[in-house]
């Protein structure tokens, strides 16, 4: 007798033309993951008539949907499509900035790369927060070449910022014919125009000739944890309409799953408020789409999974060192959060950078003992109202830059 085990389980998805409708049998897309414990439930209904047997009489099944959570350990590329449709915006690229005349300035951490007189960095759509690259330079160094820069401030003709991987730029300018452009793509919760997207989310188990795929998933969460130690982690949460089992794989000849490197904590820059900082112990993100399904006479499905408003909130632990963290959440300072977090320490590794330009603390607790003594400061995102065409951040609660999303 054969026992299913998980090694031998797959997790395939695609994404429906119309919700509740299977995708097409062709293509899908193999995921990688540590759990997946989507199935279908059902509502159930118990007879409450009293008889004369002292006994229940009939026992009967309602509406089905299905549920659960996809989770996974956070890597470039690999959960993509679901955070676009979480955010309900699919990730996009920035076009590049062409024919620049570039001055390389600064000894260290931070440097600064500016520009000639002509064009602006803001109205080429350039934000705090995201990672370039200068491919193109006219008799440039190659130290200053294909290396990923985080900008940490931004005005029309001159970016401020950090090298991956503890790199480092050199002085030089002005390097005629340089180009230069934000890495991979990115997406926001836009403030108009948004996506609705639903998938067929199949799990194939292999080794008993088993097959059950899910119908009408939308992307309900997501719990992006990013720890100290250990590895960063992505909870992608689901619900949709039903469950069609079988004998045989439902998708034929799925793209093979990602390979790009798990991202850590460890290779990255957090900064809050403008300041760099290295003392924070955790971070962890929420986005809740405030997802819900409903119930009608005369059918045993929901109409749809209707999406609410986009909730960002989250957490943050640092050591407490001084005031600063703590009196953002005393003085009801509205503060940013940047973050970008590498698959390794070369100066081109992958990575996703996330942003949550407007934030406001809930709290800022501290932890007592014989040892450093930690503070914990709960805050909610917030829609982003200054931000926007031309302007240094996105109108927006969060945005997140992916170096390889499809």
């Amino acid at each position: 007798m054969t026992i299913a085990v998980g090694p031998a389980k797959q997790l395939r998805f695609k994404k429906e033309t119309a919700w509740g409708t299977a995708a097409g049998t062709s293509g899908g897309q193999l995921l990688r993951r540590v759990t997946s414990d989507l199935d279908l439930s059902k509502d159930t209904y118990e007879s409450a008539e009293i008889t004369s047997t002292y006994q229940v009489t009939d026992f009967r099944h309602g509406m089905r949907k299905v549920g659960g959570t996809i989770k996974g350990e956070l890597s470039p590329g690999a959960y993509s499509a679901f955070v676009g449709s979480a955010l309900r915006r699919d990730f996009s690229t920035v076009t590049a900035s062409t024919a620049l005349s570039l001055t390389f300035a600064g000894t260290g951490p931070t440097y600064t790369v500016s520009r000639g007189t002509s064009g602006s960095f803001l109205t080429d759509g350039w934000k705090v927060g995201m990672v370039v690259r200068v491919t193109v330079g006219t008799g440039a160094n190659s130290n200053n070449l294909n290396k990923n820069l985080l900008i940490t401030s931004l005005v029309a003709g001159t970016a401020t910022v950090i090298p991956g991987g503890n790199g480092t730029l050199t002085a030089e300018g002005p390097i005629a014919s340089c180009t230069m452009q934000p890495t991979g793509k990115i997406t926001y919760v836009p403030a108009s125009s948004h996506t609705n997207d639903s998938y067929t989310i199949e799990h194939w188990f292999s080794d008993i000739s088993q097959d059950e795929y899910f119908t009408g998933c939308k992307i309900a969460s997501l719990d992006l944890n990013l720890p100290p130690t250990g590895m960063a982690t992505i909870d992608v949460g689901v619900m949709g309409k039903d469950m069609t089992t079988g004998t045989a794989a439902y998708f034929s000849s799925p793209s093979a799953a990602t390979t790009t490197g798990v991202l850590a904590a460890v290779n990255g820059v957090l900064q809050v408020n403008g300041t760099t900082v290295g003392i924070v112990t955790g971070l962890s993100i929420k986005v809740d789409g405030g997802m819900s399904t409903g119930a009608v006479v005369g059918s045993n499905y929901t109409p749809d999974v209707f999406p609410g408003r986009v909730k960002v909130s989250g957490q943050l632990s640092a050591y407490f060192q001084d005031a600063t963290m703590r009196d953002l959440f005393v003085n009801e300072t509205t503060f940013a959060i940047n973050a970008v977090f590498y698959t390794g320490s070369s100066a081109t590794a992958d990575f996703v950078a996330i942003t949550l330009p407007a934030c406001k603390a809930g709290g800022a607790t501290k932890s007592d003992g014989e040892q450093g003594l930690q503070l914990t400061m709960p805050f909610t995102a917030l829609y982003n109202s200054s931000g926007g065409s031309g302007i240094s951040s996105e109108a927006t609660t969060i945005w997140i830059q992916d170096s390889q999303a499809a």
